[in-house]
């Protein structure tokens, strides 16, 4: 009997099974390390879903969540049905898109960092292309506007000594996506590196060693070593990526928009803050939001499968 009661406290691995209230007496100082991310979280982040329901009501403030009217997929079908929704949902995936197909770009970076051998320049290059990651929105936004001037921007000066025409971009509605996009990898690329790199610290010395006493040239190396031992991270990251794949970046879109450009700028984001903060359609703006909310977690749950599928690494 005491064979059988000690075998039932024990897990099929043969460990012992523990109690979850002495797990959490001896890991607890884990657990209170972890409690502020999850206050947190719980309060900025699932508490505000309570504030979805309006998407399926007529909401009206001094009635209050629960006293407004519900009118169901109402608000869905107004927007499914407008004149801007194939332009909105036309202009968020090709800008979405773009910035995808530059995804490599960090990588190639930071395998083209990792291969310099020479330390100085290494160092100088990873600090002025790290630099622009520290520069607010608005800001390089500015920086842009001051180039791009059809008058006094650097940018058509330098056309117009090669011969050419000055050209106002920020109107043109063809520059648009150019501009939001090169400028955006511009801030972001040296920072995006980062997390490659330390990846590729992770690779074994005498991988490379042994490479090169069997003669493979760098581009073997890059190739058969440093990219296969970085895919994890790779494809954590895609999948990361595509979790936000129509949240391009609300504030530099609106900073960059005027009546000129809005065929191309025009984005989801930027007509739900124009129809809820500045119209006051809460109820309307709260269904277009959810509905790209629901966009990104298909798309999120389909990069993840088809993660699992091809490489065996996803998020869960």
């Amino acid at each position: 009997m005491a064979s059988k009661n000690s075998a039932s406290q024990a897990l099929p691995n043969g460990k012992p099974k523990t109690s979850l209230k002495k797990h959490f007496a001896a890991n607890w100082q884990v657990y209170a390390l972890l409690m502020p991310a999850l206050i947190y979280f719980f309060i900025f982040n699932y508490i505000p879903m309570y504030g979805i329901q309006i998407a399926f009501k007529d909401f009206i403030a001094n009635l209050g969540f629960w006293g407004s009217p519900w009118v169901g997929f109402e608000h869905f079908e107004r927007f499914f049905n407008s004149y801007y929704f194939v332009r909105l949902l036309k202009n968020t995936l090709l800008l979405s898109l773009y910035m995808l197909i530059l995804f490599p770009l960090p990588i190639i970076f930071a395998l083209s960092l990792h291969e310099l051998s020479y330390g100085k320049f290494k160092k100088w290059a990873q600090t002025l292309t790290y630099a622009p990651h520290f520069i607010s929105v608005v800001v390089v936004v500015g920086m842009i506007v001051a180039f791009l001037d059809p008058i006094t921007g650097l940018i058509n000066h330098v056309i117009e000594f090669f011969g050419g025409t000055s050209k106002n971009f920020l109107t043109d509605p063809d520059w648009f996506r150019h501009i939001f996009v090169w400028s955006g990898q511009w801030q972001s690329l040296g920072w995006g590196t980062i997390i490659y790199l330390a990846a590729l610290a992770g690779v074994n010395p005498e991988l490379i060693e042994a490479a090169k006493v069997d003669g493979a040239t760098r581009m073997q190396r890059i190739l058969h070593i440093n990219i296969p031992a970085i895919m994890p991270t790779i494809v954590i990251l895609f999948i990361l990526n595509m979790g936000s794949f129509m949240q391009i970046g609300f504030e530099k879109v609106l900073l960059l928009q005027n009546n000129l450009n809005s065929e191309t700028s025009d984005v989801i984001a930027t007509f739900v803050y124009q129809t809820g903060i500045l119209e006051g359609q809460y109820s309307f703006s709260t269904a277009v939001g959810l509905f790209e909310s629901v966009i990104n977690i298909i798309v999120l749950v389909s990069a993840n499968y088809l993660a699992r599928r091809v490489s065996n690494n996803s998020l869960w």
